[in-house]
């Protein structure tokens, strides 16, 4: 009896040894695979390390249109820095693995010219809502993308630092790269629905499926992204009503004759935010109408 007891806890022990995550020295995770700081179309080079003036360049400057949303890179806490000269409106990410990120320049504008008049506060530098000290969660909206600090009057962008452990700063280029890109972002949990623009790939009625490439997106939350590509893969719901653009009706079972290339309007069904979701994960999102362009 004594010998089953202890080797039902060596299986135990064994099974929980396996579910332990490795921790990096000093007791915490080394950095994850990030959410990328930005939505939308952006443009970044690995500028880490570049001269700035007596300074080196210490984080990546991802430009980005103004007030662009800025999301936690991982689960973690926000604190606010605002009395900055050089960094402007800034804001510190404590995130669950140990690492801390740094989001500076975001916005001080109240309208889309470089006018100044905003203040670091939530609705203009940092997500509505949000407060210091808050819990986020990876791929949240924390702040947007703007000039402040001695960036102003330059591109609108966001210097992103990534400092492994809460230590030094390294170059964020490489966890830049390997990042789960966002189609768009939410509040967890938020109901939300897209419509997407974009040429068709293939579709596939009796499986259930609609692959396209994605060149504008609109969401219920008031996003708008233009000039961007991404492909996407949804589920075709048999419920999907299909339309010509010029009012003509298309029946499902007909859907499948559309051709590769044919340039189509997708609405999605409304459905949490979730990571899956907001990166357009495969299958995450349902269709609710199609229309079919001509012009």
């Amino acid at each position: 009896m004594r010998k089953r007891h202890f080797l039902q806890g060596l299986s135990l022990a064994i099974v929980a040894s396996a579910l332990v995550v490795p921790l990096a020295s000093g007791g915490r995770r080394a950095v994850p695979r990030i959410v990328f700081p930005v939505v939308g179309p952006v443009t970044y080079t690995n500028d880490f390390g570049d001269s700035r003036g007596r300074l080196s360049h210490q984080g990546n400057d991802i430009l980005a249109a103004k007030k662009s949303l800025a999301v936690a890179a991982e689960d973690g806490k926000v604190t606010f820095w605002t009395s900055s000269v050089s960094a402007g409106c800034m804001l510190y990410l404590y995130g669950r693995s140990g690492t801390m990120y740094e989001y500076i320049h975001l916005n001080n504008d109240r309208t889309m010219k470089n006018d100044n008049k905003g203040k670091c506060v939530a609705g203009t530098s940092y997500a509505k809502g949000l407060s210091n000290g808050a819990r986020v969660v990876a791929g949240q909206p924390i702040g947007f993308v703007g000039d402040s600090g001695d960036a102003n009057g330059i591109a609108a962008h966001l210097h992103f630092e990534v400092h492994p452990r809460g230590g030094h700063a390294v170059s964020p280029y490489s966890y830049l790269k390997r990042a789960r890109v966002l189609l768009f972002a939410a509040k967890q949990g938020a109901q939300v629905s897209l419509t997407l623009k974009g040429k068709l790939i293939a579709i596939d009625s009796t499986v259930g499926t609609l692959s396209m490439q994605v060149s504008g997106l609109t969401s219920s939350t008031g996003l708008n992204l233009k000039k961007f590509s991404r492909t996407v893969t949804l589920e075709l719901s048999p419920d999907t009503t299909a339309v010509y653009d010029y009012g003509a009706d298309l029946s499902f079972d007909k859907l499948g004759d559309l051709a590769p290339g044919s340039s189509i309007v997708v609405e999605t069904a409304a459905s949490p935010a979730t990571l899956a979701t907001e990166s357009g994960a495969a299958l995450s999102l349902v269709t609710s109408a199609v229309t079919i362009m001509t012009d």
